[in-house]
């Protein structure tokens, strides 16, 4: 079986990831940076220490990237290819800021731009942290969990650029405006562009 990491997992499990990871064919590894949602390994994305070199078949990052100082985007995703072997794969999501600022260029910055399980999402939220996930303090963190501050941010073109600075072979980025993210799959491997479309097919189609 075939193993993926979930960095930044949060609560979430491998059926709330991507349609080709939640599946038996994968076997998922939980890794985040809090402790009190019981992942398998514990760590950042910039010290990724916990996870052997080369062990792991794809990794998956949802909203996290976002979280880092630009400077540490680098950082992030060498660790990110130093945990794949030498056929893996990451798929990532993250806010897309060119879909976003359209808004904020309407002066819509505190409006509902969708409704997401934990209520309106305003660009806003989307451009540096949701909101209330940051003052809402915890055992851990009574002023808030801060972890939630977005530092960053990408475009089809950045997020292209990085994943290509990097190291990563084969890019394909998406951008879903109506969803206001940036969709990547990004191989460590050279591959045929028959063969990336149907990973990415299987990933995201």
């Amino acid at each position: 079986m075939k193993s993926f990491l979930h960095v930044g997992c949060g609560p979430k499990r491998k059926d709330q990831t991507t349609k080709g990871f939640a599946t038996d064919d994968w076997n998922e590894i939980r890794f985040d940076i809090d402790e009190s949602v019981q992942p398998d390994l514990v760590g950042t994305m910039t010290d990724m220490s916990s996870v052997a070199t080369e062990s792991v078949d794809a990794l998956f990052s949802s909203h996290n990237i976002e979280h880092l100082y630009p400077h540490d985007v680098p950082v992030a995703l060498a660790e990110f290819s130093r945990v794949l072997n030498a056929d893996g794969f990451v798929v990532i999501t993250c806010p897309d800021l060119v879909s976003v600022c359209k808004l904020v260029a309407e002066d819509k910055l505190t409006e509902a731009a969708y409704t997401s399980p934990a209520g309106p999402i305003t660009p806003l939220d989307i451009l540096y942290g949701h909101r209330p996930a940051m003052a809402h303090g915890n055992l851990y963190m009574a002023h808030g969990n801060l972890y939630m501050a977005h530092r960053c941010g990408f475009t089809k073109k950045t997020l292209t650029a990085d994943l290509q600075a990097a190291g990563f072979a084969t890019v394909g980025v998406i951008d879903r405006a109506e969803h206001f993210d940036l969709w990547a799959i990004a191989s460590k491997k050279t591959m045929s562009q028959e063969e990336f479309m149907e990973l990415f097919q299987s990933q995201l189609g």
